[in-house]
């Protein structure tokens, strides 16, 4: 695989690709989108609001956590802190893209990164290391998991008043299942072990010791320092 630019394409082939590949994932993120909504009207949020937060912020694992913190009389410092914290790893996801990204026009790359995800980043890696070359993929797969997000938001909205308890039927458990299946997918085989079982570790022994979502942040940030390490000494 190379990422010189004279090897990057960015054309309709590659959207088509990306949400070909994209569809189970987007069924995925359709279901626990759907407890969002549930929960964003437990908490009392308006259809146009979860739907606005959904359609601008577009970051599940942050808009859960700004559920917990959904107030008559909003935290807006905290909230703003809370969710640059948890989405730091987008900084990582988009370091990993650069090569492949820099010498496209300004207008596609910005257009292709405000649908960054995890579940595209994850798909859009495993296509490079085929040898996919239209970079075009990750605009495709992260339109039709946004699509799935948005709309899934509406539905739980709709239908809370139905399904007082996501839980009871498996809905909390989506989230869970789709970064297992991504993790599965990019495992390159006992070095990834490494960085894998570093960042999990520092992830538990700071959720049990710190406040808040620091546990999020520096198990992202320690593991990729054990993967840079890995790599340069292993």
């Amino acid at each position: 695989m190379s990422d010189r630019q004279d090897d990057v394409e960015f054309g309709v082939r590659g959207v088509i690709a990306g949400v070909g590949e994209s569809v189970p994932i987007a069924v995925s993120v359709f279901t626990y989108g759907i407890t969002f909504g549930v929960l964003a009207r437990q908490a009392s949020l308006s259809f146009p609001e979860a739907l606005l937060m959904s359609t601008t912020v577009f970051a599940a694992s942050a808009q859960f956590v700004v559920l917990d913190m959904w107030e008559s009389t909003l935290p807006i410092a905290a909230i703003i802190v809370t969710t640059g914290m948890v989405n730091l790893r987008h900084v990582l996801m988009g370091a990993s893209l650069q090569p492949w990204l820099q010498n496209l026009p300004r207008t596609k790359v910005w257009s292709t990164l405000f649908f960054l995800n995890d579940e595209s980043w994850g798909l859009t890696e495993q296509a490079r290391a085929r040898g996919q070359r239209d970079a075009a993929f990750l605009l495709g797969s992260g339109l039709i998991v946004f699509v799935g997000w948005v709309s899934a938001t509406a539905i739980g909205m709709t239908a809370g008043a139905l399904i007082a308890d996501p839980a009871r039927y498996g809905l909390d458990f989506a989230f869970v299942a789709v970064y297992i299946a991504l993790l599965v997918g990019v495992w390159d085989g006992r070095p990834d072990a490494v960085p894998l079982l570093v960042a999990a570790g520092v992830s538990v022994a700071a959720a049990f010791t710190l406040p808040g979502n620091w546990y999020i942040v520096l198990g992202g940030c320690i593991g990729s320092f054990a993967g840079v390490a890995r790599d340069s000494y292993g």
